[in-house]
């Protein structure tokens, strides 16, 4: 066992200094390529996670634009419809007052030609009056004139022209 011991100890001494080396080394290592290297990781990491929050608050602007234009764009095509609901409405109320003013002339048109047509009617009937008078008058002084004329001898031979 002793030997065992020794063995032992010879290869720990061995090894001592090539443990120490590769110690040597590993701090060496750690202090000019891990440690530098951590650091880029840990910065590109911080601009990363900067990057990633200045995203998500992009985003979250973003969104609260287009929820802003969503909402303008409702207003507008709500404002158009009012205004469309106007224009018609005026435009029906403007239809129904040139409709309104078209039945009045056409009455006024209607009631003078039913004034002129009771002037004319009653004009027409006056001169249907005279004229019935006059045919009258002159059917009588026709029926009236041969009975005179019957009475006088020459009246008779002069027109026909027999004896």
């Amino acid at each position: 066992m002793e030997q065992l011991l020794h063995q032992l100890e010879t290869i720990i001494l061995g090894a001592l200094p090539t443990a120490i080396i590769v110690f040597i080394f590993y701090l060496f290592l750690r202090w000019s390529f891990f440690r530098p290297f951590e650091r880029v990781l840990g910065e590109r990491e911080e601009v990363i996670e900067g990057t990633r929050k200045a995203a998500v608050q992009m985003l979250a602007e973003a969104e609260a634009k287009a929820e802003q234009y969503e909402s303008a764009m409702r207003q507008a095509r709500g404002e158009i419809y009012r205004q469309r609901e106007l224009a018609r409405r005026h435009a029906l109320a403007e239809r129904f007052r040139i409709l309104r003013e078209t039945r009045e002339r056409a009455n006024q048109m209607i009631r003078e030609a039913k004034t002129a047509l009771q002037r004319d009617v009653e004009q027409a009937k006056k001169d249907l009056e005279q004229e019935s008078e006059r045919l009258a008058d002159e059917i009588a002084r026709l029926l009236l004139a041969p009975a005179a004329g019957a009475s006088s001898p020459g009246t008779r031979r002069g027109r026909g022209g027999r004896a």
